[in-house]
């Protein structure tokens, strides 16, 4: 059974490139190509994504092993990236890579998955999550507390179980990781 991809390309002849790759190889099968991830990963279960870093908001690019946590994601170098941006990817594909290459650096970035990047068990529980969307909502602590008629500091303990079962630290990327996993509309996101 083949390994399924997502590319988040921008460019369609690169996406093409890339899908073409794939079938002429077999190994891979491309289960689809967006332009970013505005819209999360509804109903797709890749195995593998592979993005331009240019596709994604700052936010997400900052945080893409926090955003796709049990997936292989490989960055596609279409522009000059720090290391600190790469860091976050599984691999790199650069524009010149052979097909054999793009293959081989694919298998490296799954067998470095092997790991998922949470633990069974590990899932954010209900009361996690509706912590988690006040928090991308914007609001405080205290403010949290008093909708769920919970102690500030029963907040806070919930706020570090989320960081530690998401790896996310900043607001902005918990913002993005429940934006990606449909917890939240962008929409009710403050600006």
């Amino acid at each position: 059974m083949s390994k399924h991809i997502l590319l988040v390309v921008p460019s369609t002849i690169l996406a093409r490139g890339l899908e073409q790759i794939f079938e002429d190889l077999g190994e891979f099968e491309v289960c689809g190509t967006v332009s970013d991830l505005s819209g999360g990963l509804k109903n797709i279960d890749p195995d593998v994504v592979i993005v331009d870093p240019s596709a994604l908001e700052p936010a997400v690019r900052a945080n893409v092993k926090a955003v796709l946590p049990d997936t292989a994601v490989l960055a596609l170098a279409t522009l000059w990236w720090d290391e600190d941006t790469l860091k976050q990817y599984d691999g790199v594909i650069g524009l010149y890579d052979a097909p054999t290459t793009v293959i081989r650096k694919v298998r490296a970035a799954l067998e470095s998955r092997t790991e998922p990047g949470r633990p069974d068990g590990e899932e954010l529980s209900l009361r996690e999550k509706e912590i988690l969307i006040c928090v991308a909502k914007g609001m405080l602590n205290k403010e949290i507390a008093d909708l769920y008629n919970i102690s500030i500091y029963t907040v806070i303990t919930h706020r570090k179980n989320i960081t530690r079962k998401t790896g996310i630290k900043t607001v902005a990327g918990l913002t993005v990781y429940a934006i990606l996993n449909n917890l939240i509309d962008m929409n009710s996101v403050e600006s």
